[in-house]
């Protein structure tokens, strides 16, 4: 009888280790009910253009067919608004491309050589391109400017339970939360994937969006598209926090003592019988 009783709880003890270290697949699987989600294809309802804000670094373009007339904008700006990064020849047009890299100041304007102030904050940079080529034609400073805009200092913020934490670059306008994660190695063992807080802020304030990356309506967050700035916290589970201590190392050991002694008894009791 207590060889019975001795056995039991030492499968009992096993079997309590042997589930304490599985993870369910729920916990871990990425876009659950996408196959029912999906059945039609689904309509794209975020906006994932980036708009400037204050403090943004923009590349500015102008080109048009009359090198001449772009001597306008061949110097540098005064008062640390803008600085000139370099001159793009392009041989095969006969066009000259001037590349400057401006801030947008607190207010959201940028400072432009001979177009003065110009206010470009929370456009897209294809609208704020818009009001450039505007500008320059309102001053018929040149009749058909071609002005390119983008971002020189788009970039995000990752920190946490992932592979490999640090700031990713935006390398275009349109970069999901997965295509950030996917750069800092995803998600670790130790992550949370149920809990993935991303911190934005927009229009003078700080938002805070938490994003479940199991389930498939993410694709529906508005923080599924990340903006430039944004700050992406991933929580470390339980387990992190004895990662580095000797508890699961005694732990183990024990469901092995445990183990040996529940072969050796049953062992006995197969023998007197």
């Amino acid at each position: 009888m207590k060889l019975n009783k001795l056995t039991s709880l030492a499968i009992a003890a096993v079997a309590a280790v042997c589930l304490s270290s599985c993870v369910s697949t729920s916990k871990i699987k990425y876009f659950q009910g996408s196959e029912y989600m999906f059945q039609d294809p689904q309509e794209i309802l975020q906006k994932y253009e980036m708009h400037i804000k204050p403090a943004d670094q923009v590349l500015i373009k102008v080109t048009c067919d009359q090198p001449e007339l772009l001597e306008v904008f061949n110097f540098d700006v005064t008062m640390g608004s803008g600085m000139r990064t370099g001159t793009m020849n392009y041989g095969t047009t006969g066009s000259l491309g001037n590349v400057y890299g401006y801030t947008v100041d607190n207010q959201g304007y940028l400072t432009l050589p001979r177009l003065g102030r110009i206010y470009v904050a929370n456009m897209t940079c294809d609208e704020a391109a818009r009001v450039i080529e505007d500008q320059i034609k309102s001053l018929k400073m040149i009749k058909d400017p071609e002005v390119t805009v983008r971002m020189l200092n788009a970039r995000v913020s990752v920190l946490g339970a992932v592979k490999s934490p640090h700031v990713v670059s935006l390398t275009s306008e349109r970069n999901t939360i997965l295509d950030v994660l996917a750069q800092c190695g995803d998600v670790s063992d130790q992550g949370l994937r149920q809990h993935v807080k991303l911190f934005r802020e927009d229009n003078g304030k700080r938002v805070m969006y938490e994003l479940d990356l199991t389930q498939a309506d993410i694709f529906n967050s508005p923080a599924f598209y990340v903006q430039q700035n944004d700050l992406i916290y991933i929580q470390p589970n339980k387990s992190q926090n004895v990662k580095s201590s000797a508890f699961p190392t005694y732990l183990q050991a024990g469901a092995t003592i445990l183990g040996f002694i529940s072969s050796l008894t049953a062992l006995v009791i197969a023998i007197t019988k």
